[in-house]
């Protein structure tokens, strides 16, 4: 199972390295990575296969949403099969 990790807030170093860190913390692996700063706006989407998590899905989400509170950060987790489903027409 995929999911697709989204990241959105003001730039600051090592964003790209806390996020890399909780998933692989929850063993998390990061199958794609795009990444874009916009002015002073940083955007990311990952995307990563937790068949092998050592966490629930929940816990990983839970995770990522209070690295995001802690850093001023929105990330949000979605399992692909919801992601792919609200983008088809």
């Amino acid at each position: 199972m995929k999911t697709v990790v989204s990241v959105i807030g003001k730039d600051a170093v090592g964003i790209t390295a806390k996020v890399s860190t909780v998933c692989s913390e929850c063993n998390a692996n990061i199958l794609d990575i795009t990444q874009s700063v916009l002015q002073d706006m940083f955007v990311m989407v990952m995307l990563t296969e937790i068949k092998d998590l050592n966490c629930t899905f929940s816990e990983f989400s839970d995770k990522m949403k209070e690295l995001g509170k802690a850093n001023g950060l929105d990330i949000r987790v979605m399992h692909e099969d919801i992601f792919n489903s609200m983008h088809r027409i």
